[in-house]
C-alpha cells in the first residue's frame, strides 16, 4: 500500500517520540519543520502545474505555499528564532557552514557510492552553501560596524543556487550556467 510522504513523515515523528509527551518547544520545532517543508513542496508543485498548463492550480499551490510560510514564520518567532540582524547573520553563517562541512559531505559520498542522481544536487548545494557562508561573513562584518552591504544587486544561479554580488560576467563556477541565465533578485 502506498502512503503519501506527509503521512510517512508524520508517522515517523510520532513513532520515534516513544509516546513521550512533547513539550511546546518540541511541538513548535516540528511544526516549523513541517510548515517549511510544505511551503517548498507546494512551490515545486506550482511550477509543475504551470508547466502542465494549469495556471489556476499553480496559483492555488503558490497561495497555499505562502500560507505555510506564514505559519512557519509564526512558529519561528514563537521559538524566538528571529533575533538581531547580527545574531541572525551569525546563525545563517553557522547553518551554511554546518551544511557544507558536516551535512552534505556524507550525503554526497553516499549518493556517489549508490550511483544516485542526487549526487549532482548534493555537490551543487555543498559548493553553493560554502559561498553563502562567505557572503554571510561579509554581511556580518558590515553589520557589526553598523553598516549595510555596499552591493545593491544580487544574482542567483537558477541551477545550483550560487549567489553573486553584482552581475556575473563568467559562467557559474559551481555548475557552469552562463552568466546571462543568472536571475536578479
Amino acid at each position: 500500500m502506498d502512503f503519501p510522504i506527509d503521512q510517512v513523515i508524520h508517522s515517523f515523528i510520532l513513532n520515534n517520540k516513544e509516546n513521550a509527551v512533547a513539550t511546546t518547544i518540541e511541538n513548535l520545532q516540528d511544526a516549523f519543520a513541517g510548515e517549511s517543508q510544505a511551503n517548498q513542496k507546494y512551490r515545486a508543485f506550482a511550477k509543475k502545474a504551470e508547466q502542465d498548463g494549469l495556471p489556476n492550480i499553480a496559483r492555488l499551490f503558490r497561495t497555499a505555499a505562502e500560507a505555510e510560510r506564514i505559519h512557519a514564520e509564526g512558529h519561528l518567532k514563537a521559538l524566538e528564532g528571529v533575533c538581531s540582524t547580527v545574531e541572525n547573520l551569525q546563525a545563517a553563517m553557522d547553518g551554511e557552514t554546518y551544511e557544507y562541512t558536516k551535512m552534505y559531505p556524507p550525503m554526497l559520498s553516499q549518493a556517489e557510492a549508490d550511483g544516485h542522481k542526487a549526487k549532482r544536487m548534493f555537490n551543487y548545494a555543498l559548493q553553493a552553501e560554502e559561498e553563502h557562508a562567505k557572503l554571510y561573513a561579509l554581511a556580518l562584518e558590515a553589520a557589526k560596524q553598523g553598516k549595510d552591504l555596499e552591493v545593491t544587486e544580487f544574482y542567483l544561479c537558477p541551477v545550483c543556487g550560487r549567489i553573486e554580488f553584482g552581475k556575473p560576467t563568467e559562467a557559474c563556477p559551481v555548475c557552469g550556467t552562463k552568466p546571462d541565465k543568472f536571475v536578479l533578485i
